[in-house]
């Protein structure tokens, strides 16, 4: 079974939502501070745009701000973000660690794609282990695009792939492996959309469930 994974971190590895709320809580509380807010923390907006690039995030959050804010906010965003990481009151999700061990058991090459910054990637990959298994993490800082199809295909040139799924919970996901000729595995899990799911390949509740599903696909 040898074949390729690459996993999206957000919503599928790694349940953002633990410290997204506290995170985003944090920081406009800042901004209230700087009498730069004055009404509620937008979360429910936030969970609508979740695992767009976070440019595109403070856009949508701070329409009426400039962009030296918006700057100044995500910097604050993402160190909240990686203490609330080190604090450990992050998660992952139920069955990473065992779905992982059974992938490399099986001589599967594990990979992370996502649209989260590299510092955020470092730090739950440090924290959780995760460079036991994953081979390589990828940011979409690293393409100049912010196209998550063309950050899965930098990876799939770097490491000569041939065969594998994009694993993920979001249209980007899915579409990245359209796009690059690999097999799509949504994940229905928090922040996942009934109509993007409907365009996977395959659709999972539960990671546990690429144990049985993957001796079955002959990549």
């Amino acid at each position: 079974m040898s074949q390729s994974l690459i996993f999206d971190m957000d919503g599928t590895l790694f349940q953002t939502d633990k410290i997204l709320e506290l995170s985003l809580e944090d920081t406009f509380n800042h901004l209230r501070l700087l009498n730069k807010w004055d009404t509620g923390t937008p979360i429910d907006k936030y969970r609508q745009i979740m695992g767009v690039p976070l440019p595109m995030v403070w856009e949508t959050l701070l329409p009426n701000h400039s962009n030296e804010v918006r700057e100044q906010t995500d910097a604050y965003f993402l160190d909240r973000l990686i203490e609330n990481i080190r604090s450990g009151k992050g998660a992952l999700y139920p069955n990473v660690n065992e779905v992982f061990s059974y992938l490399k058991e099986n001589n599967c090459s594990i990979y992370i794609a996502s649209n989260g910054l590299t510092e955020y990637l470092k730090a739950i990959v440090s924290y959780y282990n995760l460079d036991n298994w994953v081979t390589e993490t990828f940011s979409i800082q690293q393409i100049e695009s912010l196209n998550k199809s063309d950050l899965v295909r930098s990876i799939i040139k770097k490491y000569d792939i041939v065969n594998g799924a994009v694993v993920g919970d979001r249209l980007s996901d899915i579409n990245a492996a359209k796009d690059n000729g690999l097999v799509s595995i949504g994940c229905n899990f928090d922040f996942a959309q009934e109509e993007e799911l409907s365009q996977a390949d395959i659709v999972i509740d539960d990671l546990i469930e690429l144990k049985t599903i993957l001796p079955k696909l002959n990549l």
